[in-house]
């Protein structure tokens, strides 16, 4: 196994021994991957916990909210499988861009650079850029909404502060990975904590549950659309280049069993978080399909709306405990989005601007979108499905990289794991061929 090199990327988090909140957590990943520790259970693996936890955000954003209390509302539990086949997915996908980072020492989008031809390049950087400002535009208009519900803030000045909040919290990469990422997988339990007491309040048919997600089922061509809307807001393109960022210079490996071991210990990080994530998803759809759907308010298609109808239904306490889970969702995904945003400019092009330029830039879209007063859920589906179609355009090169010997070296892909990739990616791509023909028909 050849040496990589140590300095962080640009834009993402990178173990340094010099600062106090990595130094310890770096010395006793050092000791389990050499063989030098006693410790079991969770403490051997609390230093490998964190990279996945970041990526998980994405797949709890706030255009989940909007994709999944439409399915939930419109057509009750019919497609929660969808969101289980997706999980799947997303585990699978995560581990494989985890995997790259550990394996080359270089994030998903420089790969890319190094191996593809000039003009591919500008094209898929293109691409990837457009992607991120449709996560980011989603993701803002998420937390602004939050702030406007929760605290009846308009929704410009909630905008900008949500600017603010996320600057602030992207400030703490300066003193380590382990800061940032403690905030970002918090606000991931104030989600997941929102979702266990909205489950409690709105008590589901746990049979019918059942049925939804194990049995593969559509009703009617809206019911697709929708279904594809989850899928690009579950399986999430820019995050798959930012977690071969996160894991590429993290813990670095000295020989070929480190490496292993070490892609060991990400696996079960890629699968808490993703679990965790899967499992807030499936609960904001039994909210809406046990709350709405069973209410006969299929109609129920904003954010909004539903927070205004929680009340009624549920009592007060489910509405503010929704526009909690909101603004948590909008403040952790918005600022994942920027640092994924960096990731794609520096490893395509091997140039980079300030984070706080990138905010601002990013900012652009969503202040246009509430000035003209758009509807921000519709804005939000829409933004859902810009993202699977940019999803081939990351899970193609993923894929074949992963399964190429002279990258990867003893992380290759075993066969099957290329094959369920590959087909992952070939449903994916049917799925937007659909979508496409369908739009284009006036559908």
């Amino acid at each position: 196994m050849k040496p990589r090199p140590r300095s962080p990327s640009p834009g993402t988090t990178g173990g340094d021994p010099s600062r106090p909140a990595d130094a310890g957590l770096l010395a006793t990943a050092a000791d389990v991957l050499e063989g030098r520790t006693t410790r079991r259970g969770l403490a051997r693996i609390l230093p490998f916990l964190g990279p996945a936890f970041v990526a998980s955000v994405a797949y709890v954003d706030p255009g989940n909210f909007a994709t999944n209390i439409q399915g939930g509302a419109a057509f009750g539990y019919t497609l929660l499988w969808v969101l289980l086949a997706s999980n799947l997915t997303a585990m699978l996908v995560q581990a494989l861009s985890a995997k790259l980072g550990i394996a080359t020492g270089r994030n998903l989008a420089e790969v890319c650079r190094d191996r593809l031809p000039r003009p591919v390049v500008w094209g898929m950087w293109v691409i990837s850029e457009l992607v991120a400002m449709a996560t980011d535009l989603a993701e803002f208009l998420g937390a602004a909404l939050g702030l406007n519900l929760l605290l009846g803030i308009p929704l410009l000045p909630a905008a900008l502060l949500t600017g603010v909040i996320t600057l602030v919290i992207l400030a703490l990469e300066r003193r380590g990975y382990r800061p940032l990422e403690a905030v970002i997988t918090g606000l991931v339990g104030v989600i997941a904590l929102c979702y266990v007491i909205e489950t409690i309040l709105d008590r589901p048919d746990w049979r019918a549950v059942a049925r939804g997600a194990l049995v593969p089922q559509f009703a009617g061509t809206e019911s697709v659309l929708l279904a594809t809307g989850i899928l690009g807001a579950t399986v999430m393109p820019h995050v798959i280049f930012l977690h071969s960022a996160l894991t590429q210079h993290r813990i670095v490996p000295r020989t070929a069993a480190q490496a292993r071991r070490l892609y060991r210990y990400e696996v079960i990080d890629v699968a808490i978080a993703m679990a965790l994530a899967g499992l807030i998803n499936a609960a904001i759809l039994i909210m809406a399909a046990s709350t709405f759907y069973r209410a006969g308010l299929s109609h129920i298609a904003s954010i909004e709306e539903a927070h205004r109808t929680l009340a009624p239904l549920l009592g007060s306490a489910s509405s503010a405990v929704f526009a909690v889970s909101l603004l948590a969702s909008g403040l952790s995904s918005s600022t994942v989005g920027t640092l994924a945003g960096q990731v794609i400019m520096q490893g395509f092009l091997h140039r980079q601007i300030p984070v706080w330029v990138r905010r601002v830039v990013t900012m652009a879209p969503a202040l246009v979108v509430i000035a003209l007063g758009l509807d921000p859920t519709r804005t939000l589906v829409i933004s859902q499905v810009v993202l699977s179609f940019g999803l081939p355009f990351a899970l193609v090169p993923l894929v074949a990289f992963t399964s190429r010997r002279d990258l990867m070296g003893s992380l290759v892909n075993h066969p099957v794991t290329t094959g369920l990739a590959a087909a992952a990616t070939a449903l994916i791509t049917a799925l937007n061929v659909f979508l496409l023909v369908r739009l284009a028909g006036g559908g």
